[in-house]
């Protein structure tokens, strides 16, 4: 289904049922609504996109690491104050005592000390670019790219397992819808068979006994029929909530003929040969690995970084003046070194691990591949071979009643017949719903 198709079904869909006009489901409806609304579905959408911010956060360290910043004070009395009297040497003190006194007998209007920084201003701005960073930059990119492929393939992992839950939930209702059926179809035999014992019955033909087998049996049908109904709501309710939309008991949902899908082909792979997206997850995991432990490394190397400052104020001064500062800053972490080497032998442990279940995982795909196919065939054969339990349960409930009619057989030949035939129409019913769900997974896991 292209995209256009899609969203037309979806459209269509959301009309419809809102306004309850539609209350007929098909398998591609559901599965398109589920594309859509599943909540698991959405959130792992969801985690790709946060996986994409991750990246863009982390690409932003390649460029120079800016701040800006203001600073104001005032005092009520100078932080620096510096008179004659400070003055510790006697003579020069002497002197500027002097000094003054003589400044003061001319008329000038001066002070015997100085004061300074009562009050005042800067702004500064900050530039540091890494130049080298031990390969942090570099590694934490990857890792990020890393990051979104992971959560891509989280995402199609999660949609392949939403889909075959909503088909096997799908399946189960039309399981129980094609059960509710049977069971009114076989009441309406019943009703039939109890008509005539009730005839007979007022004619003497039967004893109340045979009356009373055809009520006993009427009763464990009806029994049925409700487990059936309970069984059903409850399915629905689940599939609902499965594709997201509100539950409603007129819902029906139909599906073609099961047994028009014929088995799948299947090739067994050599182990490691898989396409499936764990195999694409493990191997990630241990991309990953290594990369971590170049950022562990890296942690351990030199640091270089080029550092610009830029200085407007009269913090000191009355006037504002403007000054820049260009600096170049090596750090070497030596005291690390002892430290980082056992975190690398841990990051290389952890590389190890994640190859030890790449390895595995790989051998346990490859067998559940295999059972998966088993079942399919397996299933595709009791379909078969319970067809024809089926035709001949109906050919012996048939031979019964006429066996019955014409007094040849009793009542509860006919009752054991036609619970024999029920019995076959359900067990039908589930290997034909059992087939379509182990090629479902088949089809999921090999494709």
């Amino acid at each position: 289904m292209n995209k256009t198709t899609s969203v037309f079904v979806l459209v269509f869909l959301a009309l419809t049922l809102s306004r309850g006009y539609a209350q007929t489901l098909t398998l591609d409806s559901c599965l398109a609504l589920a594309r859509y609304n599943n909540a698991d579905i959405r959130t792992s959408l969801l985690e790709i996109e946060r996986a994409h911010e991750v990246k863009r956060q982390v690409f932003t360290k390649f460029f120079p690491q800016m701040r800006v910043s203001a600073l104001g004070y005032y005092a009520s009395d100078p932080l620096i104050r510096f008179g004659i009297n400070d003055v510790q040497s006697n003579d020069m003190r002497d002197i500027l005592q002097s000094l003054y006194e003589l400044v003061v007998e001319s008329g000038s209007d001066v002070r015997n000390e100085v004061s300074l920084m009562k009050n005042g201003s800067s702004a500064m701005a900050l530039v540091a670019q890494p130049l080298f960073a031990g390969g942090r930059i570099v590694t934490g990119n990857r890792l990020a790219r890393l990051g979104v492929e992971a959560a891509e393939l989280q995402a199609e992992v999660q949609m392949r397992d939403v889909l075959e839950a909503v088909e096997s939930s799908f399946y189960l209702v039309v399981g129980l819808q094609e059960k509710e059926a049977t069971v009114s179809a076989a009441l309406a035999l019943i009703d039939s068979l109890d008509h005539t014992v009730q005839s007979a019955l007022a004619n003497g033909l039967v004893t109340k006994a045979d009356a009373l087998q055809v009520q006993l049996k009427r009763n464990e049908i009806m029994a049925q029929q409700q487990q059936l109904a309970s069984g059903m709501r409850l399915s629905k309710r689940l599939l609902c909530s499965q594709i997201g939309i509100a539950f409603s008991d007129s819902l029906v949902f139909v599906a073609p003929e099961l047994m028009d899908l014929p088995p799948l082909q299947y090739s067994f792979a050599a182990s490691g040969d898989s396409l499936r997206p764990e195999v694409r997850l493990l191997e990630l995991s241990v991309e990953a690995e290594q990369l971590n432990r170049r950022m562990t490394l890296g942690e351990a190397l030199p640091q270089l970084t080029l550092i610009g400052s830029a200085f407007y104020g009269n913090m000191i001064k009355q006037d504002p003046a403007a000054n820049a500062v260009v600096l170049l800053s090596l750090s070497v972490p030596i005291s690390a070194w002892w430290e980082t080497s056992h975190r690398l032998h841990q990051h290389d442990i952890r590389i190890q691990e994640a190859a030890i279940k790449q390895e595995h995982l790989n051998r346990m795909m490859s067998i559940e591949e295999e059972k998966a196919y088993s079942d399919m065939v397996d299933a595709y054969m009791l379909i078969r071979s319970d067809s024809s339990a089926l035709d001949i349960a109906a050919e012996n409930y048939r031979i019964a009643n006429l066996n019955y009619t014409a007094g040849a057989s009793t009542l509860s030949d006919v009752l054991q017949a036609h619970a024999l035939l029920l019995q076959a129409q359900n067990a039908i019913t589930d290997r034909r719903t059992t087939y379509i769900m182990a090629r479902r997974r088949l089809s999921d896991l090999t494709r």
